[in-house]
């Protein structure tokens, strides 16, 4: 006799490597279990899901939460909720906190802080420095660890690694594949008076492509010359885009919402501060080619770059405001509303956000709807209509550049390991998130 099941989420549409089809799931300890008609099937529970589609759990690899030591602008718990409370199961943090995440020591803590008090499941980059060049093949593969992360040019934080020989020393040591931060520092520093006080659209005229291509022409011929995959995060420009076309053996490639959705040369009027960003959200003609990168296959995955800041930090007259907007929670309804305007098919949007993230990073038994993987699930409502708010977002920063956006397509449910986080716009606790898992490493 089989062994009845936890519960059988019923008759959505289904969306994972076999295409879309009106099926059930069927959880069981956590984990899928059986996928097909399971309206005969003995289970401890059901959820009635026709009419919504139900994606694999949306995995956004590039969050900062800003635990430890920046907590005033938000904190593991708080960006955890966000993460679910948009269809978000999983995250991988960023390095840039106080202290830095550059040690086992300081990894292992935020794991500690992490367990069983973030709502999604999480992995966090280590920043990888000077310092730490010999420490890299432990640290990449310690428990909780999504690999190394490196800044090429200065942004938040004190994680700067601007020369090549240190940039060659640390590619060199690389097992697994590495995050970068791909601008400039010498062209950043060189071009600093092209900032205008008061004006923050001059920021992508001080950040301009140029810096960009440098940095990213750098980091695919190092990661050539030592046969070392990297990724580069967040392109934000036509010539980046172009480039890395011709030189993907090496290198992986992000891109994110706000540089697929805003237009710079109208949001620095409408949003001033609350639109700068490293790297720069830049006018029309960059957006248009990030588009062609995403339909010509170019681009592997999305990512928020969620990185909040309160808006007292936000209203310093530019150059004093801090660069970063909050984008975990709107990633989804973002993105669907991108799918209901014909930019994307709803199969792509899946591949950059679950399939994606899981092949290039190899996390274990997530990014796929299949038997055997954890039941993580976001479930959307593609035809629903809702307008974006401040009110709505989770992070204890209280702002979204998306306020007031109508969008078409919405995140309705949550689940993480088979657990129901987040239905309805409720978040349901208790938190229970754990470390991602990886082929190489813990």
């Amino acid at each position: 006799m089989t062994e009845p099941l936890d519960l059988v989420l019923s008759g959505a549409t289904v969306v994972n490597h076999d295409g879309e089809g009106i099926r059930d799931i069927g959880i069981r300890a956590g984990r899928i279990a059986a996928i097909g008609d399971l309206a005969s099937v003995t289970a401890a529970g059901r959820i009635d899901m026709r009419g919504l589609h139900i994606l694999p759990g949306v995995i956004d690899s590039q969050v900062h939460f800003r635990e430890p030591g920046l907590t005033h602008k938000e904190d593991l718990e708080t960006g955890s909720r966000g993460a679910v409370a948009g269809g978000v199961t999983a995250v991988f943090e960023m390095p840039n906190t106080k202290p830095l995440t550059t040690t086992a020591e300081t990894l292992a803590e935020k794991v500690r802080l992490a367990r069983h008090r973030m709502f999604c499941d999480f992995a966090f980059y280590v920043g990888g420095t000077r310092e730490n060049v010999a420490d890299i093949p432990a640290l990449e593969r310690l428990p909780g660890s999504a690999g190394i992360k490196v800044f090429m040019g200065s942004s938040t934080g004190d994680l700067l690694v601007d020369d090549e020989g240190s940039l060659d020393r640390i590619i060199g040591a690389l097992g697994r594949r590495a995050a970068f931060h791909a601008e400039d520092e010498a062209r950043l520093i060189s071009r600093m008076s092209e900032r205008i006080p008061g004006d923050p659209s001059s920021h992508p005229v001080w950040r301009d492509e140029e810096a960009a291509l440098i940095a990213t022409r750098r980091l695919a011929r190092l990661a050539a010359t030592h046969k070392r995959r990297v990724h580069v995060l967040h392109i934000s420009t036509a010539a980046e885009m172009a480039f890395l076309r011709d030189h993907k053996d090496w290198v992986s490639v992000e891109v994110t919402p706000h540089h697929l959705t805003l237009d710079g040369d109208e949001a620095y009027r409408r949003l001033g501060t609350y639109v700068q960003m490293n790297p720069p959200v830049r006018g029309t003609a960059h957006r248009d080619a990030i588009w062609r990168g995403v339909t010509e296959g170019v681009v592997d995955v999305l990512g928020s770059d969620h990185a909040p800041h309160t808006r007292e930090e936000k209203d310093h007259a530019y150059p004093a405001s801090h660069s970063g907007m909050t984008g975990v929670q709107t990633l989804v309804p973002i993105m669907l509303d991108h799918v209901a305007a014909g930019r994307l098919t709803l199969a792509r949007l899946v591949d950059l956000t679950s399939h994606g993230p899981q092949r290039l990073f190899g996390i274990r038994g997530k990014g796929r709807i299949a038997v055997g993987y954890d039941a993580d699930l976001t479930v959307v409502d593609l035809k629903r209509r809702e307008t974006i708010t401040n009110r709505w977002i989770e992070s204890r920063v209280g702002w979204t550049p998306y306020d007031g956006a109508r969008v078409t397509g919405w995140p309705v449910g949550t689940f993480v390991r088979g657990r129901r986080v987040m239905w309805q716009g409720e978040i349901i606790g208790p938190a229970a998130g754990e470390a991602v898992g990886f082929y190489e490493g813990a």
